[in-house]
């Protein structure tokens, strides 16, 4: 091993010297604490697909579940999301066109219709929209499961069809070309498709969300963007 040269500084410098150049990974406990002075240093997300039962990131967007050959008679439909007590409930009340998910120790049903699928036995949680979509042959409906920290945020994107959040905790920040979209735990955005947009983590606790993004099913889910954003999120 190689001996500290002898040289005037001392340890206590020397570890002042070498700090900086370690970074340690965020802990549950720092989901309570204020945003970090330096959170814009915070590499972007993506959202990347995750198989069911495979082990995943403490933090990002992570890809569960996707239905393909979607087809709608009107061109305004809806998120509509249902929890349930057991999978197999959620199983038995869902369409063709639904599907269900675990998480955050729950069992949800996602299913996107223009007006609410026949009476559930679940219990609705939120109605997302609306969702405004492009003529298509048909679409694909991706489901996300998204955790952040605060400061933290998304690569700057676009979707060729409409996305929507149902807040589970904490609260986020849009800041797209079109304007700004915020949202807290219980609540529900929608950003348009076609429209460049960040996805910034504001507030002090850890974020938490559903996602889905209703598109073109001859197109990708997103594409990076050139767009800039001006940061009104980190005001």
């Amino acid at each position: 091993m190689a001996s500290v040269p002898n040289n005037p500084l001392s340890y206590a410098a020397l570890a002042t010297l070498f700090l900086p150049c370690f970074t340690l990974a965020p802990t549950e406990s720092a989901a309570q604490q204020p945003p970090p002075a330096v959170s814009h240093q915070h590499p972007a997300f993506s959202c990347d697909d995750v198989p069911a039962g495979a082990p995943r990131p403490a933090y990002g967007c992570f890809n569960i579940a996707r239905v393909d050959e979607l087809t709608f008679r009107d061109s305004v439909v809806y998120w509509f999301l249902y929890s349930f007590p057991t999978r197999s409930a959620a199983e038995a009340a869902r369409t063709p066109t639904g599907v269900v998910v675990e998480e955050e120790g729950k069992v949800w049903l996602n299913e996107i219709a223009s007006v609410a699928p026949r009476a559930q036995p679940g219990t609705l949680v939120a109605r997302v929209g609306p969702l405004v979509l492009s003529p298509a042959p048909t679409y694909t409906a991706i489901y996300s499961y998204a955790v952040m920290l605060p400061g933290q945020r998304s690569r700057v994107h676009t979707h060729p069809g409409p996305e929507g959040w149902y807040v589970l905790a904490g609260e986020q920040c849009l800041e797209t070309s079109v304007g700004v979209f915020r949202g807290r735990v219980g609540e529900t955005v929608v950003v348009p498709g076609n429209v460049p947009m960040e996805l910034y983590i504001t507030g002090s606790t850890l974020r938490r969300a559903l996602v889905v993004v209703v598109h073109d099913s001859r197109q990708p889910r997103g594409t990076p963007s050139a767009w800039i954003p001006p940061g009104a999120c980190r005001q």
